[in-house]
């Protein structure tokens, strides 16, 4: 086996040197993962007290504007982009705070009416107004104030300074003990819960109904929650009783009112782009109607369509509640928004920058049983009859085999290559390739489907006469490998899907974590 080899990955710049030393200094449980209930409401959940005496510390700087918060399995970054864009439509200041980033930290805060990244002069100014507080703080928690609990404080702070209309604060883990959750009632419009899937379940509790418990800690007394959904029925009932329980009027974007339809797919600002009507007609007068034909969205999926509407209902109770939202800023924010990574096919230049000739490559952040479902059913939407292979990478904490299973069960695949991407620039939560091989082989076999993997003693007489006899021998066996180096394993890909698709239509689709693939897209800015 190969050494390991990483395609370039992004550098901050020079002018954020000590804000990240800073910050890479404090605990991340991104890097190193999250303690066992860590996210739950109990004893052992995270300690919200720290947060608050922070957010004391520097002013109380949420009373400045008021906010939207966001938790979910999935989609809570999309829908959040979805609303943020809406609002900016409508020529609103907003702020919005997402996690992780893809390349560079100031993804994490955009600021302003055009949506862009906090600029490294903005960011490294405010860091060092606040740094003396900040280091009276860690003193103070006897040093356990973590990077994401400082990084959300920064972006308070940003917002407060930036004097932001609204901000649209997506929660990073769970909800009930998020370092987000200090947003009080009046300082709350709405909340929104996108989807509650098993994901973090050691983190959140061990089962999916101490998940929805851990999301639905985001209600708050007397604020409206809109619930994305669809759920299923027990899930439904148990964020129903959080919702009734705190007086909170509930908006369901899977209400019977909503109906949604995908009519076809093609191109929109140089993006691929799926056409779609959009109708809601919710049971709160005029104000929470609108319907929306030939709406072209740019991220892909009927998934996407969910967050999109999901973010419509948000904009529609806001607009319940007095801010100035027209049917038209609505349109534009849905069809003006998109993110890299999320169901991104890159251009033909882009691949050949890679040294991907012939291929579209397509890469997604998907890293769930669910996420994987509903990128396989994308793929079959946008093309329906393309051959495919996949690279993989993913993070130690997720469920390997049934994502596994998800894509082996799903399309027919070329070749599977299992691969390593540090994990929040760190190898604590990396999975070996070898481990996630294992998980494949041991999926194909539970599932019935034969292929020919690198344990088998005719893959490697294949290997050593020739790549290419690997290819044209393994007829259309699907061929499992692992492969340490990830410009490797793209490239041996590659050579067997153009291999064996000839004339046909294939894609190599690089998935499995946003961290394998902001390393594709880091090649790309190089």
């Amino acid at each position: 086996m190969e050494s390991k080899q990483c395609l370039s990955s992004y550098t901050e710049e020079p002018e954020l040197e000590g804000f990240c030393q800073f910050i890479d200094s404090l605990k991340n449980y991104e890097k190193s993962g999250v303690p066992k209930d860590a996210g739950t409401d109990s004893d052992d959940g995270f300690d919200l007290g720290r947060m608050k005496r922070l957010m004391t510390r520097l002013g109380n700087p949420l009373s400045n504007f008021k906010s939207v918060h966001i938790a979910g399995t999935k989609g809570k970054g999309s829908t959040a982009a979805y609303l943020s864009n809406i609002l900016r439509s409508e020529g609103y200041s907003v702020g919005c705070y997402t996690s992780p980033h893809m390349l560079s930290i100031r993804e994490r805060m955009s600021v302003g009416k055009m949506g862009k990244p906090v600029s490294s002069n903005a960011l490294n100014c405010l860091f060092h107004s606040i740094k003396r507080s900040l280091n009276e703080a860690i003193v103070l928690e006897n040093g356990c104030l973590s990077h994401f609990e400082v990084l959300t404080a920064v972006a308070f702070a940003l917002f407060a300074q930036e004097n932001v209309d609204i901000a649209i604060i997506e929660a990073g883990l769970g909800g009930a003990r998020d370092a987000t959750n200090v947003i009080s009632s009046s300082e709350l419009d709405a909340s929104i819960i996108t989807t509650i899937g098993e994901e973090h379940l050691a983190a959140l509790g061990g089962s999916l109904e101490s998940i929805a418990m851990a999301k639905a800690g985001i209600i708050k007394h007397g604020r409206p929650v809109i619930l994305g959904g669809p759920f299923l029925p027990h899930i439904d009932r148990i964020l129903r009783d959080r919702a009734s329980s705190m007086f909170s009027p509930i908006v369901s974007a899977s209400d019977a009112g909503v109906r949604t339809s995908i009519k076809g797919i093609g191109t929109f600002k140089g993006r691929p782009s799926q056409c779609c009507d959009l109708v809601i007609e919710l049971d709160h007068g005029s104000q929470s109607s609108i319907e929306l034909r030939d709406l072209n969205l740019s991220m892909l999926g009927t998934h996407q369509l969910q967050n999109a509407v999901t973010a419509t209902c948000a904009a529609l109770c806001l607009r319940n509640q007095g801010w100035r939202i027209s049917n038209g800023s609505i349109r534009a924010g849905l069809e003006n928004t998109f993110l890299p990574g999320r169901s991104q096919f890159l251009t033909s230049k882009e691949a050949e920058k890679l040294g991907l000739s012939g291929s579209t490559v397509l890469v997604d952040g998907a890293h769930t049983k669910d996420s994987a479902k509903a990128l396989l059913e994308t793929i079959q939407t946008t093309f329906p009859d393309s051959r495919l292979a996949i690279v993989v990478a993913m993070a130690s904490d997720k469920d390997h085999l049934a994502f596994a299973k998800e894509f082996l069960s799903g399309k027919q695949l070329e070749a599977v290559f299992l691969t390593e991407a540090d994990i929040a620039g760190g190898t604590s939560r990396t999975t070996s390739a070898t481990a996630l091989r294992d998980c494949w082989i041991q999926a194909s076999g539970e599932l019935g489907i034969e292929v020919l993997h690198d344990r088998m003693t005719r893959y490697r007489e294949l290997f050593e006469d020739n790549f290419i006899s690997l290819t044209r021998d393994s007829k259309h066996e699907t061929i499992v490998a692992a492969q340490n180096s990830l410009s490797d394993s793209l490239r041996f890909a590659n050579q067997i899907l153009r291999e064996r698709t000839r004339n046909e239509p294939g894609i190599l689709m690089v998935t499995g974590s946003l961290h394998i693939v902001s390393l594709v897209l880091a090649s790309l800015n190089r």
